[in-house]
C-alpha cells in the first residue's frame, strides 16, 4: 500500500472507514533531500550504537535505558555539524537549482 497519499486509504478500505481514518490523519510532506529525517536517522543510529548495542530481555529495561539516554543527550544539546557548505551544495546538487537564462 502506498501510504504517501490519501487515496491509498480508499484503495484499502470502504469509503466510510477510509473517511473516518482520514479525518484522524494529517499528512505532512517533507522534502526528499536534506530533510529533518536525515537528522532523525542520525540520532537513531547513535541511539543504537550507544544504548541498544546489546541484547536486552525486558521491554521495561529498554524503556528505562532509552529514556536515560535521551535525557543525557538532550541535556548536552548535541547539535548537527553539517559539513556541506553552500558552494558545495550548488556544485554537487546543481540539477536541483534553477538555471540562469543568459
Amino acid at each position: 500500500m502506498n501510504t504517501h497519499r490519501l487515496a491509498s486509504l480508499y484503495e484499502a478500505f470502504d469509503p466510510e472507514e477510509a473517511l473516518r481514518i482520514a479525518n484522524k490523519l494529517e499528512f505532512i510532506h517533507t522534502p526528499k533531500h536534506g530533510s529533518w529525517l536525515n537528522i532523525a536517522e542520525c540520532e537513531l543510529s547513535v541511539l543504537t550504537g550507544q544504548c541498544l548495542n546489546r541484547r536486552i530481555a525486558e521491554i521495561q529495561t529498554i524503556r528505562h535505558e532509552t529514556q536515560a539516554w535521551s535525557n543525557a543527550r538532550n541535556a548536552r544539546q548535541t547539535g548537527v555539524d553539517w559539513q556541506f557548505a553552500t558552494d558545495n551544495a550548488r556544485t554537487k546538487l546543481k540539477g536541483l537549482y534553477p538555471k540562469a537564462i543568459e
